[in-house]
């Protein structure tokens, strides 16, 4: 399900939000659930949420068929679900380039980020006529080793990219202006997108707000950081850092 028509200022939605629902599976049908009836309360209607339930074949992962219905089920639902090329990063991207929204948001669909923070962000960036903001995660329920490699991480994108914005790269969700987001390029498949995000805000000099948040800890799978993506991570800042150098 989706929309490949023409769409100007006056028929957008003006929220698009991108749900990643990676394995998240029947999760993510109370996750979606719970934000419709959040956003209805708080009176915000015109909205689209595009899920994102992109699968590697041959797992038995269920989560593009939950995405499917979901979609069906509720008008203002839209999904993602292919054969993944990449990780978090191309899963961000299916789901950007179906984002018709004036504001285009994004958060992870499994449960860590309190669903309130989608208003709270929301709200933020319009009544405050901002064009970036996100969350900075103060209290951390994800363990000590998580929050050690959330240190490092920060620490390193600071010292590669002095004056980037923010205390917390990763943390979402994120929103933004749709004439902000389309000064972005973004070409990471993997979970470096985040990083990238703010590498592009630090370029073009587009103002970074934060408000404090708790992240929550992570219910019924493991997470999906390991040794492997950490240096990776490490890796991308270099190669970011030394394509910024032929920039000026």
């Amino acid at each position: 399900m989706g929309f490949n028509g023409k769409f100007t200022d006056q028929n957008r939605p003006d929220l698009s939000l991108v749900i990643l629902c990676y394995k998240a599976r029947e999760y993510t049908r109370d996750f979606v659930v719970k934000v419709i009836e959040v956003l209805e309360k708080y009176n915000i209607h015109d909205y689209e949420l595009i899920l994102v339930g992109n699968y590697i074949e041959g797992t038995g992962d269920t989560t593009p068929q939950v995405v499917e219905e979901l979609s069906k089920q509720y008008p203002k639902v839209f999904h993602v679900a292919k054969p993944k090329k990449g990780m978090m990063g191309w899963d961000m991207k299916s789901g950007f380039e179906k984002a018709r929204g004036n504001y285009i948001a994004v958060i992870d669909g499994d449960g860590q980020m309190p669903i309130f923070d989608i208003i709270r962000v929301y709200h933020k960036i319009r009544e405050e006529n901002l064009d970036m903001v996100k969350t900075v995660r103060l209290v951390r329920g994800d363990g000590v080793l998580r929050r050690f490699i959330s240190f490092v991480y920060n620490l390193f994108a600071r010292s590669f990219f002095p004056g980037i914005a923010g205390r917390d790269i990763n943390a979402k969700p994120k929103i933004f202006r749709r004439k902000v987001f389309e000064k972005f390029n973004l070409t990471s498949d993997d979970w470096f997108i985040d990083a990238e995000i703010m590498i592009h805000a630090r370029r073009h000099k587009i103002e970074v707000r934060e408000i404090p948040t708790e992240f929550l800890g992570l219910v019924g799978r493991r997470s999906f950081i390991s040794l492997k993506i950490s240096l990776e991570f490490i890796k991308n800042l270099i190669v970011h850092r030394w394509r910024e150098f032929f920039r000026k």
